[in-house]
């Protein structure tokens, strides 16, 4: 009988120290081809965990209301970790407080291939980070979200929202203009609707494709064009909808982070996530184990793509906390809530997000090293450390959106 994923993860553990020490080139193919097969096998183990109520549920001062949905916890996977819309009965019966599927774009997209590496990956263990050029893998809008409406029809249970996440990138053959890009993923958001997801999030800032966005400074206007015109072709035809958040990279700074809070405002978007992986290479250089730095800087030579993990830590919380702050200061008609994705990997991350007014937290890196410690059980030992952390009901902590949204919160 092949090994469980539970048992791969605590082997991968033990080997990736060794496995970072091989010539980079060597161990960036490896890794990257081992990372697929392993992520099959961990979708695939869903039917061996005990169907729900699960053995430990989060405590009931974890949950939270936002935009009239239950959350019974603000933890739950980034956008990347199940492209195609698997890995929903996974999550659920783990523990997670919600599932976000993709990212997805309008045509499907292989990935990136690069001296004969298919969608490269590269862990740096002793750092608790990685870096990923895969390239927005997915099988398109479409297909997922039919994927998702099975989900959604026969899976979904109370507390663990699904979610969608979107990029405007074209397939890999396409040049279309701002207004065919802006159409497809309309189109895209209205399958998702269609489809029944609870919430849906706007990837703004992909650096792991050769059509990934610039800087949000260099392309303000261009942004505001974009969102304006997504706005207008979505919102005014859909009063009933699901909230969309938007995602921007952890190279925004602060200053950027509050003036994007009042645009999303402005617009009538209902959150942001900040957010994806960094480029700032030079700086994330300065967390990298000394151990390491050859295979960093191999990696982001050649491939360059997104770094992730605890290197952004303080960066996603900085980020996070200036928009709280703004969201504070404008007070929003509409419910507009902050997520913070990037590092989140114990407990006290989730202390401090809460704390700082966050509503919810995505984790992808963290997830793996707690699965590689916890297997199956990692939801369980994150909520019962957060307890103990926490010295007043989560949901206290949590308002991060309107008025009306803070007494929607502490309610529940």
């Amino acid at each position: 009988m092949p090994p469980t994923p539970t048992t791969l993860a605590r082997l991968d553990a033990l080997a990736r120290p060794l496995l970072v020490r091989l010539p980079p080139a060597l161990a960036v193919r490896i890794y990257s081809a081992g990372r697929r097969h392993f992520l099959n096998r961990l979708v695939a183990s869903a039917a061996s965990i005990a169907p729900t109520p699960l053995p430990t549920q989060p405590a009931a001062a974890l949950a939270r209301t936002l935009w009239g949905i239950h959350f019974r916890s603000p933890l739950g996977n980034a956008a990347g970790m199940f492209k195609n819309g698997q890995g929903y009965p996974l999550v659920s019966r783990q523990g997670a407080g919600y599932y976000l599927a993709g990212t997805t774009t309008a045509a499907p997209r292989p990935g990136n291939v690069r001296a004969g590496v298919r969608q490269p990956f590269a862990p740096y263990p002793r750092s608790g980070a990685a870096s990923n050029w895969l390239g927005l893998p997915n099988e398109g809008h479409a297909a997922v979200a039919a994927r998702l409406a099975r989900v959604v029809r026969d899976e979904r249970i109370d507390g663990c929202p699904i979610g969608a996440s979107l990029a405007s990138l074209p397939g890999c053959s396409s040049s279309p203009s701002d207004a065919e890009r802006t159409s497809a993923l309309v189109e895209g958001l209205e399958r998702y609707t269609d489809a029944g997801v609870d919430f849906l999030e706007i990837n703004e800032s992909c650096p792991n494709t050769e059509e990934g966005a610039a800087s949000v400074a260099s392309e303000w206007e261009e942004l505001r064009h974009r969102l304006e015109a997504l706005a207008e072709g979505f919102f005014a035809r859909h009063r009933e909808r699901p909230p969309v958040i938007v995602k921007f990279s952890l190279d925004t700074t602060e200053e950027q982070a509050a003036e994007l809070v009042d645009l999303l405002a402005e617009l009538g978007f209902d959150g942001i996530d900040l957010g994806n992986t960094s480029t700032a290479y030079a700086v994330r250089r300065e967390s990298i184990d000394r151990r390491e730095r050859s295979l960093f800087d191999h990696f982001t030579g050649r491939y360059g793509g997104g770094v992730s993990g605890r290197p952004v830590k303080g960066a996603s919380l900085a980020l996070a906390r200036a928009a709280v702050e703004r969201v504070r200061e404008i007070g929003p008609e509409r419910e507009l809530h902050v997520v913070r994705t990037g590092g989140i990997e114990t407990a006290g991350d989730l202390a401090e997000s809460a704390r700082a007014g966050v509503a919810l937290d995505g984790w992808y890196t963290g997830y793996f090293e707690a699965f590689a410690a916890h297997g199956h059980r990692l939801y369980a030992r994150v909520y019962r450390e957060l307890e103990e952390l926490l010295e007043e009901p989560l949901e206290e902590k949590a308002a991060a959106g309107s008025d009306l949204a803070d007494r929607e919160t502490t309610a529940t």
